[in-house]
């Protein structure tokens, strides 16, 4: 069975460091599902051209476009990464009108992969207090390593830092995507209980009055 993995990226530059961490998390989530066996599909979602079909869907409440077809493939998606560029203190409000046009029932018990971008480490704390509370209360799976990727972190200067944060949260998101699908595959045991050996009702309710 394919994976399908919808990466949403938020970035408003072309290039943009938004798009390349998002980048970076999406090959290695790739290399991990494939190291366990999996085929892999990858819905590469670019919020910056949808900016006109998001305004209209926020006062239309209709997707049009190519708003409808990104919307769908984050709904079917087995898993989810997000990426947003920092604006004051929290993800971009471009990031945050896709989040609120996506039905607030299709994320449940999906994973997802937090990541955001700015322009020094201050902000890191975004994917604490902004990110992971968004999609908890989207009742997504948010995996325990978000990666934050500052300015300094691209570039011959980088450090390697954020490499082994890439592939720490793909490797978590590999192996919970994995699991579902292990679980999902497995045949369910229904156990039909013998009618006769079922409890009269009158007899329970008259044992709790004793």
């Amino acid at each position: 069975m394919t994976i399908r993995i919808a990466v949403v990226t938020a970035g408003l530059s072309d290039p943009s460091s938004t798009r390349l961490l998002a980048d970076q998390l999406s090959a290695a989530s790739v290399r991990a599902l494939e190291s366990r066996g999996h085929e892999v599909h990858v819905d590469v979602i670019e919020l910056r051209p949808l900016a006109h079909n998001l305004a209209d869907f926020m006062l239309t409440g209709f997707a049009s476009g190519d708003l409808e077809g990104a919307l769908a493939s984050v709904t079917r998606a087995d898993a989810v990464i997000a990426v947003t560029p920092v604006f004051t203190a929290s993800y971009s409000g471009l990031f945050k009108m896709f989040f609120d046009a996506v039905d607030k029932d299709s994320l449940d018990g999906t994973p997802v992969l937090i990541g955001a971008t700015a322009g020094t480490a201050r902000h890191s704390l975004v994917l604490e207090h902004a990110l992971r509370p968004l999609f908890g209360y989207l009742k997504a799976v948010v995996i325990p390593t978000g990666v934050f990727a500052a300015s300094e972190d691209f570039g011959s200067t980088a450090s390697g830092s954020l490499k082994s944060r890439v592939e720490r949260a793909a490797g978590q998101l590999a192996a919970l995507v994995a699991d579902d699908h292990s679980r999902s595959a497995r045949p369910v045991k229904v156990t039909i209980d013998n009618p006769e050996d079922t409890p009269d009702f009158e007899d329970m309710l008259a044992s709790l009055s004793r």
